[in-house]
């Protein structure tokens, strides 16, 4: 199976986006894949914002990215856009980080005006940095999402009925990544775009 870095650029230590994203994991990893969770709150501010390409932190993110088979990526919505400590991680990234990779892009918030965050915002940014297969995102209304009080998340029935087909997609797609004898890159099946709330 494969290697899943599971990204949340909230920077919120109370963060529904990153709680989503750890609910999602498991389901990820009772699919048999290993799943590294990443929560860039928990990297060094000054590293991360002073631009420190050279902090052992920096470099063992970056080494992360360069084992993951796949990635999911999740982020609040702040200002119409993804977060900024994700595009500050994202900026310190080598260009193309991501060739070879599939990616799941994920937004919570709280209004679904801001549901094309994910294709017009986020997508372009990952298939910048050569993702060859980034899924259809997802947008997640925060009041779908309960934090129970020992901390795990319980979705709203259509938001789960919606979002578990979303990931299954994903993990299906990293299954049956078609990898050449000869070392080259994966191939992918096509990429398409679509949104739901």
């Amino acid at each position: 199976m494969a290697t899943v870095l599971s990204l949340s650029g909230s920077p919120s230590p109370q963060s529904r986006t990153a709680r989503l994203l750890r609910h999602l994991d498991r389901r990820l990893e009772c699919q048999g894949h290993t799943v590294l969770p990443l929560d860039i709150r928990d990297l060094p501010p000054e590293a991360l914002f002073g631009a420190d390409f050279a902090h052992p932190a920096l470099r063992d993110v970056t080494d992360l990215v360069a084992r993951a088979d796949g990635l999911v990526v999740a982020t609040p919505v702040y200002k119409a856009a993804y977060s900024g400590a994700l595009k500050a991680l994202l900026d310190l990234l080598p260009q193309h980080a991501l060739t070879g990779k599939t990616v799941l892009p994920l937004a919570t918030g709280g209004s679904t005006a801001h549901v094309l965050v994910v294709d017009y915002a986020l997508r372009p940014v990952l298939t910048s940095m050569g993702a060859h297969h980034v899924l259809p995102g997802w947008f997640v209304l925060d009041r779908a999402i309960d934090v129970a009080s020992d901390g795990s998340v319980v979705l709203d029935e259509d938001t789960a009925a919606a979002l578990h087909p979303v990931v299954d997609r994903f993990s299906a797609a990293l299954v049956s990544l078609d990898v050449p004898a000869d070392g080259g890159e994966p191939t992918h099946p096509p990429t398409f775009s679509a949104l739901s709330v």
